[in-house]
């Protein structure tokens, strides 16, 4: 995966627009939707921005606020199984779409999420 190339095609405010497309969608779902705490939408999705903005253009904000992404540790407290992978994927997918990424770089960050997004089930 060149992040070299997908930074260069989507910068710091595609990246936004896509962090929030994906939430959009989030939102709406009735598997994902119920896991993020009502009061926190704008928070998750602030986070997401900036570890996507770290993970591809290496911008260091993400650490500055959070420390390293443990990401699997973070999550540990939502039960993540094969439905909600495959149903963040989608959305993913869906807000990768929306901002008209160009297949080739849509291709290497959807394989970059599978693999995350595997990492993350724990049942």
């Amino acid at each position: 995966m060149d992040e070299e190339k997908i930074w260069s095609e989507i910068g710091s405010d595609g990246f936004e627009r896509i962090t929030a497309a994906f939430y959009q969608g989030v939102r709406r779902d009735s598997l994902l939707g119920p896991m993020y705490p009502a009061d926190d939408w704008e928070g998750a999705e602030h986070r997401l921005a900036l570890f996507l903005k770290f993970r591809f253009g290496q911008d260091q904000t993400y650490l500055e606020e959070r420390g390293h992404p443990r990401l699997r540790m973070r999550h540990m407290p939502f039960q993540i199984g094969e439905a909600e992978r495959d149903r963040w994927l989608d959305l993913m997918a869906s807000a990768l779409e929306s901002e008209n990424v160009a297949p080739d770089t849509r291709e290497a960050m959807m394989t970059f999420f599978s693999g995350v997004a595997d990492f993350m089930r724990n049942r």
